[in-house]
C-alpha cells in the first residue's frame, strides 16, 4: 500500500513516516522544505522526501495520504487529495488505528516536559525488558530515531494538546485512547487555536474521557490549573505526583536539591538522581516512574534506569565550546520553561555566568500572551540577549525594562549574534533558547568563538 505524507519533516509526522515504512507501507512524502535531521533520518529509512506541495509528487494517486496540521484548506496537494477522492486522515488518527489499537498506548501530555518525559518513561520500560515502542516529539539520545513499532504491549506516545489537522480541530491526545494518561502540567499556551486555559482542560478531559476504569490517570498534584480538568470527572484509577505531601507519588528534594527520594503512599521507593539538572527534571523523572510503574515496572527498577537516562537533543543539550564558553541549546520558549532551564542551570553551575539567548518564536509569545511574564522568566540569566524582530505588534522592549542593563535587543540573529560574543567571557554558559532552529545562531556563536580564541 502507498501512503504519501504531507507535512513529513515535522518531529510528529516524520515518527508516523517511519513507523508505516515498519509496517511494510511504501512512504513517501512532501514538505516545505526537507532539513536535517529528520530528512537524514527519512533518507536512512528509504523514504522518498519531496520539497513543496506540488501534485506532481502525488502522481500517481497513492492509495491514502495522512495529513499534517500545518497543511489548510487551498494548498494545491490538499486540493488534489480532495478532488480525486484519495483516502486522507490525519497523523494521530492513522497511529490510533494502525499501531495503538491492541497495544497499551501510554499518553505523555502537559503544558511542559512532555518530551522529556515520554523519553524518560521509554528508556524505563525498555531497560526494564518491556521493548516498548514509542513516538517522541523530539530526538532521544538513546536512539537515532523519534519513533519505533518495539515487540512489546507499551507503545509511549508524546500526547500533543495542539489541533489534529485542518479537518479535525481536536487535541492530538483524545485520539489515543490511553491505558495511561499523564498530565504534567496546564499552562495557557497555544493562543492561535485557544481562546483560554479552560479550553485547553476541555480537550484534556476529552482524552481522560476515554481511559479505561482499569487505566491511570497521573496528573501533577502541585498544579491547580489540573483541577479545571478533573473536576469534570474522572473514572479510572487518579494518582497525583508532586513535591506536596497529599500526593501519591512524593518528591521529597534533598538539601543540596541535586538529588529527591521518591515515595509512593508513604513508602520510600529509591532516589531520583538525574544526569540533568533541575526540579522539572525530578518532576518529568517521578512522572515517568509512575507511568512506567501502571505498566508494570516496579518503582526501584525505573528509578535505577533514570540514573544513566541520556537524555534529549534540545533539552540543555551542550553544543559545544569554544574560548572556554560552553554553547548550551534549549528548547523552551513559555515563559515557565524559559525559568526552570535557567534555574536548572544556575543549581548545576553556581558559579558560572550565566547567559540566555531568546528568540520569543511561538505563536502565543510572537502574540505577546506572556510578555508579561518574560522579565521574571530572565531573572536568573546574568545577561540577557533577546531577539525583537520588527515585525512583532507589541513592544520587547517595554517587557524587558525591568531588568534593566543586563538585557540587549536586536533585530536580526546575526546582530544578536555579535552582540553575544562582544560580551562573552570564559567561564560562561551561553544557553540558547527557542523552539526553532534560530537562524542558525548556535553555529555562529560557535564559530566566533573559535575564531576569538585562534586570535590570541
Amino acid at each position: 500500500m502507498r501512503v504519501h505524507i504531507l507535512g513529513i519533516c515535522g518531529t510528529f509526522m516524520g515518527g508516523v513516516a517511519l513507523l508505516a515504512r515498519d509496517l511494510g507501507y511504501a512512504v513517501s512524502g512532501s514538505d516545505a522544505a526537507a532539513w536535517p535531521p529528520m530528512s537524514d533520518i527519512l533518507a536512512q529509512a528509504d523514504i522518498t522526501v519531496h520539497s513543496g506541495y506540488s501534485i506532481e509528487h502525488l502522481e500517481p494517486p497513492p492509495d491514502a495520504a495522512i495529513i499534517g496540521n500545518a497543511l489548510t484548506r487551498g494548498n494545491p496537494a490538499i486540493e488534489y487529495i480532495l478532488d480525486r477522492g484519495i483516502n486522507f486522515s490525519s497523523g494521530p488518527e492513522w497511529l490510533a488505528a494502525n499501531v495503538l489499537k491492541n497495544r497499551c498506548p501510554v499518553a505523555i501530555s502537559g503544558t511542559h516536559g512532555k518530551t522529556t518525559t515520554a523519553a524518560m518513561t521509554a528508556w524505563a520500560l525498555e531497560l526494564s525488558g518491556f521493548a516498548p515502542g514509542f513516538l517522541i516529539g523530539g530526538a532521544p539520545c538513546f536512539s537515532e530515531r523519534s519513533a519505533r513499532l518495539g515487540t512489546g504491549s507499551p507503545f509511549v506516545v508524546e500526547a500533543d494538546e495542539y489541533d489534529t489537522a485542518f479537518f479535525d480541530k481536536r487535541a492530538k491526545v483524545v485520539h489515543y485512547r490511553p491505558r495511561v494518561l499523564t498530565i504534567n502540567n496546564l499552562e495557557y499556551d497555544h493562543a492561535d487555536i485557544y481562546p483560554n486555559l479552560e479550553s485547553i482542560a476541555t480537550q484534556l478531559h476529552h482524552a481522560v474521557r476515554t481511559v479505561p476504569p482499569s487505566g491511570r490517570v497521573l496528573v501533577n498534584g502541585d498544579d491547580p490549573n489540573i483541577d479545571l480538568v478533573l473536576r469534570q470527572g474522572c473514572w479510572s484509577n487518579l494518582e497525583k505526583v508532586g513535591t506536596g505531601a497529599d500526593n501519591d507519588w512524593r518528591i521529597c528534594i534533598q538539601g543540596d536539591k541535586k538529588s529527591a527520594q521518591l515515595t509512593y503512599q508513604g513508602s520510600d521507593q529509591g532516589e531520583i538522581n538525574l544526569p540533568q539538572p533541575g526540579l522539572h527534571n525530578m518532576r518529568n523523572a517521578a512522572m515517568a516512574v509512575a507511568a512506567a510503574n501502571a505498566v508494570g515496572v516496579c518503582a526501584p527498577t525505573a528509578l535505577q534506569a533514570l540514573k544513566r537516562f541520556p537524555g534529549v537533543k534540545r533539552r540543555l543539550e551542550l553544543r559545544g565550546s569554544a574560548a572556554q564558553v560552553d554553547v548550551i541549546d534549549d528548547f523552551a520558549h513559555h515563559p515557565s520553561a524559559i525559568q526552570a532551564t535557567l534555574e536548572a542551570l544556575r543549581e548545576a553551575n553556581p558559579q558560572a555566568r550565566i547567559v540566555a539567548v531568546l528568540e520569543p518564536r511561538s505563536r502565543t509569545m510572537q502574540q505577546g500572551v506572556h510578555r508579561d511574564r518574560l522579565a521574571t522568566s530572565l531573572e536568573q540569566a546574568d545577561l540577557a540577549f533577546v531577539l525583537s524582530p520588527t515585525e512583532l505588534t507589541w513592544s520587547v522592549a517595554d517587557a524587558l525594562a525591568p531588568l534593566g542593563e543586563k538585557v540587549t535587543l536586536a533585530s536580526s540573529t546575526s546582530a544578536l549574534c555579535t552582540q553575544v560574543l562582544a560580551q562573552a567571557r570564559p567561564g560562561d554558559k551561553v544557553v540558547i533558547m527557542s523552539n526553532g532552529d534560530f537562524g542558525g545562531i548556535h553555529e555562529q556563536i560557535l564559530g566566533g568563538l573559535q575564531a576569538q580564541d585562534g586570535q590570541k
